[in-house]
């Protein structure tokens, strides 16, 4: 029954789908073609309501245990098994499920600094035409309600930014040595190195991943004009056809109001200064226990005019 040894379990929005398009490359590493499997987040079936396109990414849950260990049937006789769900680092219950399925597997987390990756959560969701809020402030202080009304935890724009508490969780199952914990900008400024350390964390041969590929950059700007509004109308509720069409012909709808919705290309925004200084405070104890649990220092993350630093 083949099972994964290794988890790129965290976080959303700081490289994991890039670590997962290097490693692929890598003869003495198997990763499937089905990039968040998410198969360590529920006990079951997963949910069928939540937010804007939450229901459709439920339904691309591999759940079924016979499905998940299909993922892996095609690895190579020797390979390491892996894959990449970056949500098993916030869901302190998938923790529990991989130890009692994989207690051996190592886990291989990514950290960006909060604010930015809470900035960056909340581009991706506004790019796919699925976040209501065109204020990325508005949007953070509508957490609360939003996961009180069932939305998917990708909407967690503040708690997913909690590492402390989520990682001091994580050593109490498994041992240290065990979890390699990286920066994002380590990918980002030295992702050769960065990927020899992954390597050496595996026991699979470095020296020969020497970059990222660029295929996950988007380069697209949504503004907020009347037309994309209609457009991203259309998007969160899944085409004003209702149900009178089946969805196969809702989805592939989806494709040409993306296209029309992204038809601006230009430089994403960044964090300001304002509006770090306002999110700060929700990450600084957090930060302070980080520091506490790893013994690693994450002080650059409290500077509030940092907005042009990798993180």
């Amino acid at each position: 029954m083949p099972l994964p040894d290794f988890l790129i379990a965290g976080v959303p929005k700081a490289g994991t789908t890039a670590l997962h398009a290097a490693l692929v490359r890598h003869p003495g590493l198997f990763l499937p073609a089905v990039k968040e499997p998410k198969f360590f987040l529920s006990d079951g079936r997963p949910p069928v309501s939540g937010g804007p396109g939450d229901v459709q990414t439920y339904q691309e849950h591999v759940w079924r245990r016979a499905d998940y260990e299909a993922l892996f049937d095609p690895a190579p006789v020797g390979a390491l098994r892996g894959e990449a769900t970056p949500f098993y680092l916030y869901d302190l219950e998938a923790h529990d499920r991989i130890r009692t399925l994989v207690p051996d597997a190592k886990l291989i987390l990514l950290l960006r600094d909060p604010v930015d990756r809470a900035h960056s959560n909340w581009t991706h969701l506004w790019n796919a035409g699925l976040e209501p809020e065109a204020d990325f402030l508005t949007a953070c202080r509508a957490e609360g309600q939003r996961r009180a009304d069932g939305w998917a935890d990708f909407w967690h724009y503040v708690s997913l930014g909690l590492y402390g508490r989520q990682v001091q969780h994580l050593y109490k199952l498994f041992p240290r040595e065990q979890v390699l914990l990286l920066r994002y900008r380590d990918l980002k400024d030295t992702p050769a190195a960065t990927l020899d350390r992954v390597c050496d964390f595996l026991g699979v041969p470095a020296g020969q991943l020497k970059e990222i590929p660029r295929e996950n950059v988007n380069r697209h700007v949504v503004e907020d004009n009347a037309i994309n509004r209609v457009l991203r109308g259309l998007l969160r509720t899944g085409g004003q056809f209702g149900h009178r069409f089946p969805v196969p012909l809702r989805l592939a709808a989806r494709g040409p109001i993306l296209t029309l919705l992204h038809r601006k290309h230009g430089t994403r925004p960044v964090t300001t200064p304002e509006e770090r200084a306002a999110l700060l405070p929700l990450f600084a104890d957090d930060i302070a226990l980080l520091q506490d649990v790893t013994g690693e220092s994450y002080d650059d993350w409290m500077s509030v005019d940092r907005h042009a630093k990798a993180s």
